[in-house]
């Protein structure tokens, strides 16, 4: 039976409308340093504490809490005096807070000052075909990586960005098929190098190259792999203009969600030129659905894909299809069930 004019309530449009404001308060909380501070504290604080340690306002900081309070991203109580005190919910504890291993911070922190910035442009990328830094930031988007690390603080930021996001990811794609035959493996565009520590935590007979752009090694090499490991190699070159080094496995990690079709199956084929006989290549992607009814987060990246890259996301038959081109096969894919999954195909003895 249909309901009365008068039930009709647009609930999920309204939500969609306003879900900018949620990532927004979620994203100043964070760069205030709101959950830091509540964490340091030890314990439950009012809005004015809160706010003379921030140097904040009152009025607005109480704004502020009571809106992450509905975010479930704080409790609040009131205390013996009647006083309203704030404290972080356990999962701002864990991925909110700049301490935590955990930590998303610097992920929230990218998609706040970059990604939220270049979808101010999403119309123009949409009737374009064509990615928004020129008009979020005045680069020129000819060398996607140029614009990407347009200063080394940008690119220490995506790094960031990226070790923050295989802390909470990377052991379910590394572990998702056992890798432990492939004793040297190649981590092409290993960025910051949390994929390569999760393999040699995992695998411990294996050694990992982390093969990416000079600029990006020495960063990783500073700011990153301050600790010595002899099990983790670093390798300067452009995986399009270089040659690569012979390895039994290479890794691609959101590597082939930034290019062309045309531009996946150039790269692929020179994996399979180096590659040995036996070994394979680990893609690691976000997955759309084979009827295209999902998931909504890899639907959205897509769309992110647009405003910041020249590619864009794939179904597990579009990766299966790329890969064979190149002469790869015995594909397999394993869904983790989260963000992230794993396609590992073979290079066939002769």
């Amino acid at each position: 039976m249909a309901a009365a004019k008068e039930d009709i309530y647009p609930k999920r449009i309204l939500e969609y409308m306003e879900g900018f404001m949620m990532s927004k308060t979620l994203f100043v909380a964070c760069e205030l340093g709101v959950f830091d501070h509540l964490h340091a504290s030890g314990r439950p604080l009012t809005a004015e504490e809160v706010a003379q340690e921030l140097g904040t306002s009152k009025d607005g900081t109480e704004r502020l809490l009571s809106a992450c309070v509905g975010l479930e991203l704080l409790s609040a109580q009131s205390d013996e005096t009647g006083r309203v005190v704030y404290s972080n919910a356990e999962m701002s504890s864990m991925f909110l807070t700049k301490s935590s291993p955990r930590s998303l911070y610097h992920s929230i922190e990218y998609n706040s000052n970059t990604i939220y910035l270049c979808w101010r442009y999403l119309t123009d990328a949409i009737r374009e075909g064509t990615n928004q830094y020129e008009r979020a930031f005045g680069i020129s988007s000819k060398d996607l990586f140029k614009a990407l690390y347009r200063s080394e603080e940008e690119m220490v930021k995506f790094m960031q960005l990226m070790n923050s996001i295989w802390n909470i990811c990377g052991q379910d794609v590394i572990s998702a098929f056992n890798l432990s035959q492939f004793r040297s493996i190649c981590d092409l565009g290993g960025c910051s190098g949390a994929l390569a520590k999760q393999c040699v935590s995992i695998y411990p007979t294996c050694k990992v190259t982390i093969f990416d752009l000079p600029e990006v090694v020495r960063v990783c090499r500073d700011h990153f792999l301050s600790e010595e490991n002899e099990r983790i190699l670093l390798h300067e070159g452009d995986f399009f203009n270089d040659d690569l080094p012979e390895a039994d496995l290479y890794i691609l990690a959101r590597i082939l969600h930034d290019w062309t079709d045309d531009r996946c199956i150039d790269l692929l084929n020179k994996v399979y030129q180096a590659c040995r006989p036996g070994g394979g290549v680990l893609v690691i992607e976000s997955l759309l659905y084979e009827d295209d009814s999902g998931p909504l987060s890899a639907q959205l990246y897509t769309l992110n894909m647009l405003v910041q890259t020249e590619g864009r996301e794939r179904k597990a038959s579009e990766y299966t299809h790329l890969l064979d081109a190149a002469g790869f096969r015995d594909t397999h894919v394993h869904m983790t069930g989260k963000l992230y999954h794993s396609i590992l195909a073979r290079k066939m003895t002769e």
